[in-house]
């Protein structure tokens, strides 16, 4: 692990966290809680298992991650975020905000998972009508389904599928979010590829709080 030698505590983060790969490392760890290295591989397309192997012992030597032995019937390696990791919550959840403008663009090449997305979309959404009946929508738009829920007025996602959906949205992840957080208006949605199922004054209800700027 190289460091930039500077006496700040910014530079001093950047030395523990600022290496490709390791907050995305951290990413896994805290949508997931504990994982094995192979769903940490699973999680991160593109890394190579011998760099893989190097962050995680970076990261546990700076205490950010711990290692332990899961009981049978898995019976293998662990890896999960300590308490100084689990700290690292917050700084990511920034970096989905400030990162969300940039979702606009997608490369053809972009690999997608749906378990990225569940964090974001609980972050961004809203319930404008926190008074009424709970709703759920589900979304087909990744490598899983994900269901978004209205409870006390607050918005919950998961993976999963709904057991009784009032409304589901089937399409590409970039449109889907686009139509969520305003950046698509409904009337444009079968344009954009997306397949509008359930009662559409539902997209009125949901939303982003305020549509993230262009990036």
């Amino acid at each position: 692990m190289r460091s930039y030698d500077e006496y700040c505590a910014i530079a001093k983060s950047l030395d523990v966290v600022g290496d490709r790969w390791t907050l995305l490392i951290v990413r896994e760890l805290a949508l997931r809680g504990g994982c094995r290295y192979t769903d940490l591989r699973n999680g991160l397309p593109g890394i190579a298992s011998n760099l893989l192997a190097e962050r995680l012992r970076e990261l546990e030597h700076a205490g950010v991650i711990a290692r332990e032995d899961a009981p049978p019937p898995i019976a293998t390696t662990l890896f999960r975020l300590t308490a100084r990791g689990e700290q690292l919550r917050p700084v990511l959840e920034d970096l989905i905000r400030w990162g969300l403008p940039l979702m606009t663009e997608q490369k053809p090449g972009d690999a997608v998972r749906s378990h990225w997305l569940v964090w974001a979309l609980e972050l961004m959404l809203t319930d404008r009508r926190p008074d009424a009946s709970p709703v759920t929508v589900e979304l087909q738009a990744g490598d899983e389904p994900i269901v978004i829920e209205t409870r006390d007025g607050t918005i919950h996602t998961r993976l999963g599928r709904a057991d009784s959906a009032d409304a589901t949205l089937t399409g590409p992840p970039r449109p889907i979010l686009g139509l969520l957080l305003g950046l698509i208006q409904p009337g444009d949605a079968k344009a954009n590829g997306i397949d509008y199922q359930g009662d559409p004054a539902i997209l009125d209800r949901i939303g982003a709080e305020t549509t993230p700027p262009p990036s």
